[in-house]
């Protein structure tokens, strides 16, 4: 049903793309650690890597789409795995939904340590730096700032 030169073409732009996504995961964790050091520096020079690597699987999800525009109409790219029955294309598949789950837990952790540590430096600040406003009462009965 399935011609067998979209599934070579899928299967050779799925294998590049885990490939992409193994080196977004490794930048990542890399950022994972200069976050962790404090390190701003070389946490802001592994930003661009990351953003060079997004484009890069961005890309590669075009040319995707562009191979199974006509297969999908109504489908699933996952339901269209299934159609074409091949067992590398099922594994790559697989392989990339893991791969998807890891870098998306690594980015949200990270995103979370970020925030950790502006709300601690703002808070420091806060104490370093206090308001000198006067401070006055609202219609409530509480200070105001």
């Amino acid at each position: 049903m399935y011609n067998s030169q979209i599934k070579l073409q899928l299967n050779e732009l799925m294998t590049l793309q885990l490939q992409a996504l193994g080196t977004l995961l490794q930048l990542l964790e890399e950022q994972h650690l200069y976050i962790v050091k404090n390190d701003v520096f070389s946490m802001e020079a592994v930003v661009g890597k990351i953003q060079s690597c997004n484009q890069q699987v961005a890309a590669m999800e075009i040319k995707r789409r562009e191979i199974t525009k006509g297969l999908l109409e109504d489908k699933t790219f996952s339901k269209l795995i299934e159609e074409l029955d091949d067992k590398e294309l099922e594994k790559n598949f697989t392989n990339i939904r893991k791969m998807l789950e890891e870098v998306r837990i690594q980015k949200d952790t990270n995103e979370v340590l970020i925030k950790q540590g502006l709300s601690f430096t703002n808070r420091m600040l806060m104490i370093l730096n206090p308001d000198r406003q006067a401070k006055t009462y609202n219609g409530y009965g509480k200070i105001t700032r």
